[in-house]
C-alpha cells in the first residue's frame, strides 16, 4: 500500500503534474498494536488466538501488513486488564499512541483485534489518523490479492457485508470505505455504501453475480468428473507454501513469495505422476485464525474446489514455532466448510520447509518417513517431493481397478468414449477388434461399467 510523496510533484516530474499522477509513491507509514486481553484474575482471555503467544501473533500481524507494502514504524504487544467499551485501550495509551502518530507522522494504525464500529470511530478522532482492525487489514490483503472476476467479487462482498456492520447510528454516512477496496481511497469511494439499504442493493447483486461464477464453475467440475483425472486440493495455512509446491509439482509461475496470502485466486493444473498416472492439482486460498464467518461465506465459492477433492494434502509449515496451532486453525476451517474425517475426502499431512530446519531436525523426519504418516520435504528445494509424488499414486490407485475390453476396430465413437473416462495402460491391435488393459477410477467405475459392460473380457 503506498501514498503519494509531494515532492513527486515537483517540477521535473511536470509531464505528470497535471493529471495528478505520481511517479514516485511512497508506502503508507504504519504501527502495528497487538491488544492482549486479560482475566480479572490475570491470566489471558479466551481470545480465538490465545493458543499462541503474544509475540507470534504479533509477527503474523506485522506479516499481514508487509504483505500491502506498508512501512511499519513500530510494533507492540499492549496488555488491556479493563477493556473500554469506547476505545478498547485506556486513557494513558491512547494519549501515547496518539503522541506517536503525531511525532511520526503516520498514515494508519493497525489494531490486530477486532474493534466495534464505535471503537474504531473513537480512536480515529483520538489518534486524527486512520485506524483498521485485523479483519480491515485481511480484507486490505484480499482487496490488493484479487485478480480474477471472482476474486474481485468475493471481495467486494466480503467487504460489503462488513461494513454494514460498520453503520453506527451516529454516522451520518460514510466518508470512505474501510477495507478491500482500500483505506486511503480507490474504487471503495462510491457513495452507494453511504446507507444500510444501498449496501443491502449492492449486496444482493453482488451475490447473483456471484451465483452466476459459481454456476460457470459447477460446470468446469462437472466436466471435470467426465475424465478419468482425480483432483488432488492443497490447503493450509497462508504462507505454508502451497504455492511454491504446486509450481514445483506442475512447473507453472503462480505468484509465490514470502507473503501471507500470496494466492488468493483458485488455480488447476494437471500433473503427471512417475507411473504416468494423471491428476488435477488445485491450489486455494491459504486460511488464517480469526477468519470472520462473512469472510470464509464470501469464499466459499472458491473453497469449494477443496470439496470436490479426491484427495487433500494439508501443507503445514514445519519450521514454525506455531505450527500445531496453525494445524488447529486449518482444521477447524476445513469442519466448517464441511470436510470431515468421516464424510470428506482423506487429508494427508505435508510437512513443509524442512530446509528451514537444523539437519538434524530435518534428517530426524525424513528417516521417520511411513507409508501412513506425513510426508516432510520442501517445496523449495524439492528434497522428499518424490514421496510425495508415490504416496498420490498409492492413493490413486488403491481406487482403480483394471479391466480388458475388446471393442471393434470400426467404432471410433466408443474408442474415443474409453480414451474419456478411462486411462488405458495397453493396447493391442488385432485384425478387427483392439484389446485394451485399461485402469478406472472409483468415481467412473459406474459409467465405464454403464458403457463397456458388453466388450469386457472375462
Amino acid at each position: 500500500m503506498e501514498r503519494k510523496s509531494p515532492e513527486d510533484n515537483s517540477a521535473h516530474n511536470h509531464g505528470h503534474e497535471e493529471q495528478g499522477f505520481d511517479s514516485r509513491p511512497q508506502p503508507f507509514r504504519a504501527i502495528i498494536i497487538e491488544p492482549v486481553l486479560q482475566h480479572r484474575m490475570g491470566g489471558p482471555d479466551g481470545h480465538l488466538r490465545s493458543n499462541r503467544s503474544p509475540e507470534a501473533r504479533l509477527e503474523e500481524a506485522v506479516g499481514l501488513s508487509a504483505a500491502i507494502n506498508l512501512d511499519i514504524v513500530s510494533s507492540s504487544v499492549v496488555k488491556i486488564s479493563n477493556p473500554k467499551p469506547a476505545t478498547l485501550f485506556g486513557e494513558g495509551k491512547v494519549e501515547e499512541f496518539a503522541g506517536i502518530v503525531a511525532a511520526e507522522e503516520l498514515d494508519l494504525v493497525v489494531i490486530d483485534h477486532p474493534l466495534t464500529p464505535i471503537q474504531q470511530r473513537n480512536l480515529e478522532r483520538r489518534l486524527a489518523t486512520k485506524v483498521i482492525d485485523r479483519t480491515g487489514l485481511i480484507l486490505e490483503i484480499f482487496g490488493d490479492r484479487a485478480r480474477t472476476k471472482e476474486g474481485k467479487l468475493q471481495v467486494d462482498l466480503a467487504h460489503l457485508t462488513w461494513q454494514k456492520s460498520r453503520l453506527v447510528r451516529s454516522w451520518t454516512h460514510l466518508e470512505r470505505q474501510r477495507g478491500g477496496a482500500g483505506f486511503m481511497g480507490g474504487p471503495g469511494e462510491t457513495q452507494i455504501e453511504s446507507d444500510r439499504r444501498q449496501i443491502e442493493d449492492r449486496i444482493i447483486i453482488l451475490k447473483k453475480q456471484l451465483a452466476g461464477v459459481r454456476r460457470t464453475r459447477d460446470l468446469h467440475r462437472k466436466k471435470r468428473k467426465k475424465i478419468p483425472q482425480p483432483v488432488v486440493a492443497l490447503v493450509g495455512y497462508t504462507n505454508a507454501g502451497k504455492s511454491t509446491m504446486f509450481n514445483r509439482m506442475t512447473k507453472a509461475d503462480v505468484f509465490a513469495e514470502d507473503l501471507l496470502f500470496a494466492t488468493l485466486d483458485p488455480t488447476l493444473r494437471k500433473i503427471k505422476l512417475p507411473h504416468g498416472r494423471e491428476v488435477i492439482l488445485s491450489d486455494t486460498v491459504g486460511f488464517i485464525s480469526d477468519l470472520p464467518t462473512h469472510l470464509v461465506a464470501a469464499f466459499r465459492a472458491t473453497l469449494e474446489e477443496v470439496l470436490e477433492a479426491d484427495l487433500i494434502l494439508h501443507v503445514r509449515d514445519i519450521s514454525q514455532e506455531d505450527t500445531d496451532a496453525q494445524n488447529e486453525d486449518v482444521k477447524r476451517t476445513l469442519d466448517d466448510l464441511g470436510v470431515r474425517p468421516q464424510t470428506g475426502a482423506p487429508v494427508v499431512e505435508v510437512w513443509n520447509k524442512i530446509d528451514c530446519l537444523d539437519a538434524d531436525h530435518r534428517e530426524k523426519l525424513l528417516s521417520e518417513a511411513s507409508d501412513e504418516g506425513p510426508i516432510s520435504l520442501s517445496a523449495l528445494t524439492g528434497e522428499g517431493i518424490d514421496q510425495l509424488y508415490k504416496r498420490i499414486d498409492a492413493f490413486i490407485a488403491q481406487h482403480d481397478d483394471i479391466f480388458t475390453v475388446r471393442l471393434p476396430v470400426t467404432d471410433g465413437a466408443l474408442i474415443a468414449q474409453l480414451y474419456q473416462i478411462a486411462e488405458v495402460l495397453e493396447r493391442q491391435d488385432v485384425e478387427d477388434w483392439i484389446e485394451a488393459e485399461v485402469r478406472v477410477t472409483d468415481k467412473q467405475r459406474g459409467p465405464f461399467r454403464t458403457a463397456f459392460a458388453a466388450y469386457l473380457e472375462h
